[in-house]
């Protein structure tokens, strides 16, 4: 590794690197390497592969490389750099290595599955290596497989963090000498990748796969090939009601860890009738699947700046000179279940059409530390896995005569790396367009974008079950019925041939939508997610006659939807913007729920009699300090903010005790969701209540009523308290954060997840674009970094990071730092 200090020197080598690379670039790539072909994917790559990584302002590498190989190469050797430890703990997950590293019990970051313990985390992942999925996936030609750029920037990743960890001593404490950090392959580069494929399906479903047998005691001997028998009435001990409402919470995207805004604007509504682009993603701050920055180059191939979620070898979300896009979760429902009528003489055989089918077994034996190996059968279908529950609260049990399985279409997905390539190619939203058409890749989101021609888009182009109302109506079984309403979670007799998925002609793979029926909304004035079905991306053109696996039209939107359409129509109304109205956007930290709710909040409170309010133990409480600190609160959530604290922890309180349908005046109404449910109802008794337990809570941490929200919403880097804006889901703050509430700590002392790499990006009719980025958590997880906290403080401070994207702009950086990493062989 060359560290160049003199800034003349940097400026020769870096210009010379250029040189150097986009002569290179003439010359064709040597051909990609067979996928996955046994023992050489096994291997840590090698091959000499190298990259020059320029590093500017905030430690963001700019990656320059002749071909995808050395592109791959340089983006794993800095993603190493900065976030070895994290990396290294997510593929001991995709190895099914936790249990021997750190003992069955213990609990993954929850990056890459829904996992409650490192065991069934283990038996899962472990079963998934074993059976050679990713291999299969790997060798599945494109395009219902990976192409060959993609797998030559996973062969290179592989080669550049193996560099990196053979060139240099590990400083972060959370993995200094452990020996469980050790080199990888191409095959864990694209384990990482499927596991972030299934994480809304089998991801979900881990712990009932791993703990799903056979009813005790019951005959496994299988009936003589081709035997026919009688279906037997499906039915299990499942409350219907009960499983519709659990399955309605595992779906809804305002309780996920990942979330997200994103807003593209016409040129109609710009000040250069260019396009502007503000994404703001939430995702968590810590762990594996954090974002990361880079400028990924091959000149005259490739040039895209952003973010990439740590593992991956592309730019996931970003922009180039061209065009600019975001991600933000998406409603649509990622899987659907099988109600599998069971062979009465063997409950490891399934009926369809009356003819029995064996399950196939997949036995797994996962080491553990201090203890004997754990050996646990898995059972699977033609449908998938046989599962007992999907999440916490949907149990499936596994009788006699009924078990359920798992369709996944994700799981045969390896493809959104070539999406995010294609993406980063594109040079217009309908090449955006074109690249998902083309790739299929995407598993769990919504695309916007906007591009320099003034062009918008948002389409809904995930990858989901091809399961159209009409089969949900004709082959869900009683408990489909209750759920697909409810969630979109379709439950299908599997004992019939006529409810397969089916295909549609322009999917790459069987069993799925194709992107023709993907909601989609082109060259609107403005498109505008936050997490609520595709229904109302622009309120003012609606869409409809979509799917309900897709999600829902004509409810109620979440309050950071609602917020967020009043302020994104309210900017394009006003017309003449430019990338200092998205940051003004992202850090205005409005909070919906204040001013809908808090001036009647303040009423209620000073019409208590005598101040006092019944507290849910039954005692009498004082909150008559209370009243004009709501009543003066400006209903923001800044750090300086007066009353936010108190708003919050009443508004929390209130939501959760309170049903909609008693907690305001005017209910929802579909001919104007924007607007309603509105007007708080001061009389419903949790207002009273909830009041009088924020009192009793704050007083008790020793926290005022009126304190300000930074010096109780905060995070702690390096023994550094830096104060925190921005509000919860509950709040519908468009800056989101959900942070640990420790009263003891001093308040909401560690941010879990909310606002992540922010991008603010439009053209002015210059060569380059004009962007400012921000990641909130920082570049690098290592204490001993200069990148730990730098950016949090800018985020703390509502600063941003002026993205240098054109050469000119890299090589003028006063930060410039040239490395230039190759393969020691």
């Amino acid at each position: 590794m060359l560290r160049f200090r003199t800034r003349p020197a940097l400026r020769r080598i870096a210009l010379t690197g250029a040189a150097l690379l986009a002569a290179a670039a003439a010359v064709p790539p040597a051909a990609a390497s067979a996928a996955a072909d046994g023992g050489a994917a096994r291997r840590p790559s090698g091959g000499g592969l190298s990259a020059l990584v320029r590093y500017t302002e905030n430690g963001i590498p700019h990656i320059l490389a002749k071909d995808y190989a050395d592109l791959g190469f340089g983006t794993g050797w800095a993603q190493a750099a900065d976030q070895v430890c994290v990396l290294a703990d997510g593929f001991l997950t995709v190895s099914g290595e936790r249990s021997r590293w750190f003992g069955p019990d213990a609990a993954p970051d929850g990056s890459l599955s829904s996992a409650a313990g490192n065991l069934s985390s283990d038996l899962y992942f472990k079963g998934i290596r074993e059976s050679g999925t990713v291999e299969k996936l790997l060798a599945t030609p494109a395009p219902a497989g990976p192409g060959k750029d993609v797998k030559e920037l996973m062969r290179g990743w592989a080669a550049g963090y193996n560099a990196w960890l053979a060139q240099n001593k590990i400083t972060d404490p959370a993995c200094k000498g452990a020996g469980w950090v050790h080199p990888v392959t191409a095959v864990d580069v694209a384990a990482r990748a499927y596991a972030v494929a299934v994480l809304g399906g089998q991801g979900r479903g881990i712990d009932g796969i791993a703990a799903a047998q056979p009813p005790a005691g019951a005959a496994h001997t299988p009936p003589g090939a081709g035997a026919r028998t009688s279906a037997p009435a499906p039915g299990a001990d499942i409350d219907p009601a009960a499983a519709a409402e659990a399955a309605r919470q595992l779906f809804d995207t305002s309780r996920y860890d990942m979330g997200s805004n994103a807003v593209a604007f016409a040129g109609s509504a710009t000040a250069s009738g260019g396009g502007l682009l503000l994404g703001n993603p939430h995702y968590p701050w810590q762990g594996g699947r954090r974002f990361w920055q880079s400028q990924q180059t091959i000149p005259g191939e490739l040039n895209v700046s952003g973010g990439s979620l740590l593992g991956t070898v592309v730019v996931n979300i970003g922009f180039n000179e061209k065009v600019a896009w975001s991600h933000t979760v998406a409603t649509g429902t990622p899987v659907n279940l099988h109600q599998l009528a069971l062979d009465p003489k063997d409950p490891t055989a399934y009926l369809v059409d009356g003819v029995a089918e064996k399950m196939v077994p997949r036995t797994v034996s996962v080491p553990v530390k201090g203890g004997a190996p754990v050996s646990r059968t898995q059972w699977w279908t033609r449908f998938g896995p046989v599962l007992t529950s999907l999440g916490a609260g949907l149990p499936l049990p596994w009788s006699a005569t009924t078990a359920y399985a798992l369709n996944d279409p994700n799981a045969v997905n390896l493809r959104a790396f070539d999406t995010a390539l294609a993406m980063g190619k594109a040079r217009s939203v309908a090449g955006i367009q074109d690249a998902q058409r083309r790739t299929q890749g995407l598993p769990w989101v919504n695309t916007l974008a906007a591009d320099s021609a003034g062009k918008t888009l948002f389409t809904q182009s995930q990858i989901v079950p091809r399961i159209t109302d009409e089969l949900a109506a004709r082959c869900s079984t009683p408990l489909g019925r209750a759920t697909y309403p409810s969630a979109g979670l379709a439950v299908l007799d599997g004992s019939r041939g006529d409810c397969a998925l089916g295909s549609d002609p322009d999917a790459v793979q069987p069993g799925v939508f194709g992107p023709a029926k993907a909601p989609t909304l082109r060259d609107a004035t403005y498109a505008e997610n936050s997490n609520d079905s595709a229904w109302l991306a622009n309120a003012d053109h609606p869409l409809t006659g979509y799917e309900r696996v897709w999600g829902t039209t004509g409810t109620a939107r979440s309050l950071r939807t609602r917020g967020a359409l009043e302020d994104v129509s309210a900017m394009a109304a006003k017309g003449g913007l430019t990338v200092a109205d998205l940051q003004k956007q992202q850090f205005a930290n409005r909070v919906p729920a204040g001013d809908l709710a808090a001036a009647d909040a303040a009423s209620a409170c000073a019409a208590l009699p005598g101040g006092t309010a019944t507290a849910s133990d039954g005692s009498a409480v004082d909150v008559s300090a209370a009243c004009p600190v709501l009543a003066r609160w400006d209903r923001t959530a800044e750090t300086a903010s007066r009353g936010a604290l108190l708003f919050d922890r009443f508004w929390r309180r209130l939501t959760a005790s309170t049903a909609a349908k008693d907690l305001w005046l005017v209910p929802f109404s579909a001919a104007d969701p924007v607007r309603t449910p509105r007007t708080l109802n001061q009389s419903a008794p949790g207002v009273g209540r909830a009041l009088a337990d924020t009192v009793v809570e704050l007083k008790a941490a020793g926290i005022a009523l009126d304190a300000p929200l930074g010096e109780h919403q905060f995070v702690v880097r390096g023994g550094e308290r830096i104060p925190v804006g921005g509000g919860t889901e509950a709040l519908g703050v468009w800056d989101k954060v959900e942070a640990v509430w420790n009263p003891a700590g001093g308040g909401y002392t560690e941010v879990v997840h909310g606002s992540s790499h922010i991008q603010a990006v439009g053209w002015d009719g210059g060569r380059c674009p004009v962007a400012r980025t921000l990641l909130s958590y920082s570049q690098s997880s290592n204490p001993n970094s200069p990148y730990y906290a730098d950016q949090t403080r800018m985020f703390s401070g509502e600063r941003w990071v002026r993205s240098r994207y054109c050469e000119a702009d890299i090589l003028t950086s006063a930060a410039l730092r040239v490395v230039w990493p190759r393969e020691r062989r």
